[in-house]
């Protein structure tokens, strides 16, 4: 499988493959030693299953990669799972080269994504009240105002034009698309969504999208 994974990424031209592990705590020491921009992790492997590796990998100051959760297993436990413990994104396996490819391009750019079969069962379980049994064990966005202007945690507004990228990230558009479509420069997109993820005291997009769902802005 990982030969396979090789073969696929390293046709894209612009992705090089520096390294591959075979069990979790050899994913933590090559990710540490190799510094690499992108990690794609199992979830079941000898010595320590992916999602502890995904948390020891994200926890070590000296590496801090993207990391994209690729398994054939479709189960929620290991979706919310991987990304409580910090995963940007989350593919299974039966996924085509070109997703691999674009999952891997769209993590290093610093973006979130999730796989089309589970994206509904994330903005479902995160959209139901925090205090509703479903809900219960698992981190909940930001409970804040459902006016049309987004607020943070710290009660500070977002802007018109945060909004309107928050709107945006939440349609799972990329940062170079959004520029695109409000005619401003990637790098300030790059702006908007930082300071948006940190008014509204979200760790990512994934975030941000159950945020925008959950509150009526998407």
């Amino acid at each position: 499988m990982r030969a396979g994974f090789r073969m696929i990424l390293e046709s894209a031209g612009d992705i090089v493959v520096v390294g591959e592990a075979s069990t979790g705590a050899e994913a933590v020491a090559t990710a540490s030693a190799l510094r690499p921009d992108v990690v794609c992790m199992d979830v079941q492997m000898p010595d320590m299953d992916g999602i502890e590796a995904t948390r020891r990998i994200i926890a070590d100051p000296t590496a801090s990669p993207a990391i994209v959760v690729v398994t054939t297993f479709d189960r929620d436990d290991y979706l919310f799972d991987a990304l409580a413990a910090g995963a940007s994104g989350f593919l299974l396996k039966n996924a085509g080269p070109e997703e691999l490819i674009s999952a891997v391009r769209v993590a290093a750019a610093g973006d979130a994504l999730l796989a089309p079969e589970v994206t509904r069962r994330v903005i479902a379980r995160f959209a139901r009240p925090p205090h509703s049994p479903a809900a219960i064990g698992r981190p909940d966005p930001p409970v804040v105002t459902s006016e049309p202007r987004a607020v943070g945690t710290n009660g500070v507004e977002l802007t018109d034009r945060e909004t309107e990228v928050l709107r945006l990230v939440a349609q799972a558009l990329s940062n170079a698309e959004i520029a695109r479509r409000l005619y401003i420069g990637e790098a300030t997109v790059k702006t908007h969504v930082s300071n948006v993820l940190q008014k509204l005291g979200a760790r990512d997009r994934v975030a941000a999208v159950v945020y925008a769902h959950r509150h009526g802005l998407a």
